[in-house]
C-alpha cells in the first residue's frame, strides 16, 4: 500500500495482502458512503463468482442491510471502545466476535456465502479518523477450515494497517491534487500544464498527434483591483476560469489551466487545429459578454498549422504567447493564429523568433 499511487492501487494492495494472510480464497474491500447510504466494493481480488468483478463499475449494497455498519461497528466503538472483526459461516449460527457475544448474523451476507460456494468469511471495519470508512471481508470455500476467534483478532489487526495505507494514500493524494491545481480557480496549474505538454509532445513525435496551445491573457483585471478591490478581481478570475473550463470541454480531453495573475491556457491533444480556433473564437465572444473585465487576448499555437517544427514545449508557448501579444496589441477580440499568414513568414512566428521579443512562459509577467 505504501508504494500506491491511486486509491484503486492502495485497495488492490490490501486486499491482496489480507487474503494471503489470513489464507482465504477470496477477499474484498469496501467503502461506505454515507452521503448515499451504500457499501460500495472498491476492489475484488482471488477466486470470483459469477457476476463479480475485480473492479466493478457499481457494485454496492444499500448499508440497511448490513445493520452492523449502522449499529454494531460504530455504537460499539463509538464511545472509546475498539472495533472488532467477527466470523460468519454458511451455516445458520454465525461464530462469536467477542466473550459473551452472539455475533452480528446478517442473513443477507449468509445467503451471499451459499451462492458463491464460499463456506466462510470474517469481517473487520476499517475505520478512518475515528469513525467507519468501510469494511475487509476474507472468505474460505466451503470445505475448508472455518475462520475462528485468532483469525478474527488477526482480521481486526490486517484491517487497522488497511486503514493506515488508505489515509496515506489519501494525504499523498490530496498534496497532488494541491501541487497541480490553481486554489482560486480550481483549474489546473501551470506545473499541470508542462507536464501535459511534455507528454502530448511525445506522443506528436510519435503519432505525429495534434498538440495545440491556446493563450490567454484576462484583460482589465488591474484596472478592476484597483478601483473595486482585489476580491472584485478575484471574481473576475473566477469566472473566467468557469467560461475557460466550459469552452475547453468542448474538446474531449482538454487541459483548462491558470498559467498565474491573468493569463490562463488551453491544452488541447487530438483534436485538429481548425478546431482548436473555432473553440478559441467562442472564448472570445464569452469572455467579452462578462459583466467585469474587457474581454480576452487570446493567441493559438498549432502543431497542426505551420509553424514549423516543435521539439519542445517551450516553443510552443512562445509561439502562442507571441500570437497573443499581437492579439493584445491589436485589441482584437478575435484569436490570432500563429503561422497561418505566411508559414516561417508568418508576423508571429517572426515575432516568436525574434532575439529583441521573446514571448513565452521565461518572459511572461504575471499581472495582479
Amino acid at each position: 500500500m505504501a508504494a500506491a499511487h491511486t486509491p484503486r492501487e492502495s485497495a488492490h494492495a490490501a486486499a491482496q495482502g489480507v487474503r494471503q494472510a489470513l489464507g482465504g480464497s477470496f477477499a474484498a474491500i469496501s467503502k461506505w458512503e454515507r452521503e448515499l447510504g451504500k457499501l460500495r466494493v472498491l476492489v475484488n481480488l482471488g477466486e470470483l463468482a459469477e457476476g463479480e468483478e475485480e473492479f466493478p463499475e457499481d457494485e454496492s449494497y444499500p448499508v440497511h442491510e448490513f445493520p452492523e455498519i449502522v449499529g454494531f461497528l460504530h455504537e460499539q466503538w463509538a464511545g472509546g471502545g475498539e472495533p472488532s472483526a467477527w466470523v460468519e459461516t454458511a451455516e445458520t449460527d454465525p461464530v462469536p466476535h467477542g466473550p459473551g457475544d452472539g455475533g452480528p448474523y446478517n442473513h443477507q451476507r449468509v445467503a451471499a456465502l451459499r451462492r458463491r460456494g464460499r463456506g466462510c468469511c470474517v469481517v473487520a471495519p476499517i475505520v478512518l479518523h475515528g469513525r467507519a470508512w468501510g469494511e475487509l471481508y476474507v472468505a474460505r470455500r466451503t470445505g475448508e477450515p472455518v475462520f475462528d476467534r485468532a483469525d478474527a483478532d488477526f482480521a481486526s489487526v490486517l484491517a487497522a494497517v488497511t486503514a493506515a495505507g488508505i489515509a496515506q494514500t489519501e494525504r499523498l493524494a490530496e498534496a497532488r491534487r494541491l501541487a497541480f491545481t490553481d486554489a482560486l480557480t480550481g483549474l489546473a496549474n501551470r506545473r499541470a500544464v508542462d507536464m501535459r505538454l511534455d507528454e502530448a509532445l511525445e506522443q506528436h513525435r510519435c503519432g505525429d498527434v495534434v498538440v495545440s496551445l491556446v493563450v490567454c491573457d484576462l484583460n482589465g483585471l488591474k484596472r478592476v483591483n484597483d478601483s473595486r478591490g482585489h476580491a472584485v478581481g478575484d471574481r473576475l478570475l473566477e469566472r473566467f476560469g468557469s467560461v475557460l473550463s466550459l469552452c475547453g470541454a468542448m474538446l474531449p480531453g482538454t487541459l483548462a489551466a491558470r498559467l498565474g495573475g491573468d493569463e490562463f491556457c488551453l491544452l488541447a491533444v487530438g483534436p485538429p487545429a481548425d478546431e482548436v480556433v473555432k473553440v478559441a473564437g467562442e472564448l472570445c465572444d464569452r469572455a467579452g459578454e462578462l459583466d467585469l473585465g474587457e474581454g480576452v487576448a487570446v493567441g493559438v499555437a498549432s502543431t497542426g498549422d505551420p509553424i514549423g517544427p516543435v521539439r519542445s514545449g517551450r516553443r510552443l508557448f512562445r509561439l502562442a504567447d507571441a500570437a497573443q501579444y499581437k492579439a493584445k496589441a491589436a485589441g482584437s477580440g478575435e484569436p490570432v493564429v500563429a503561422g497561418r499568414h505566411g508559414g516561417k513568414d508568418d508576423p508571429v512566428v517572426r515575432l516568436a523568433d525574434a532575439p529583441d521579443r521573446r514571448p513565452g512562459p521565461e518572459r511572461r509577467r504575471f499581472r495582479r
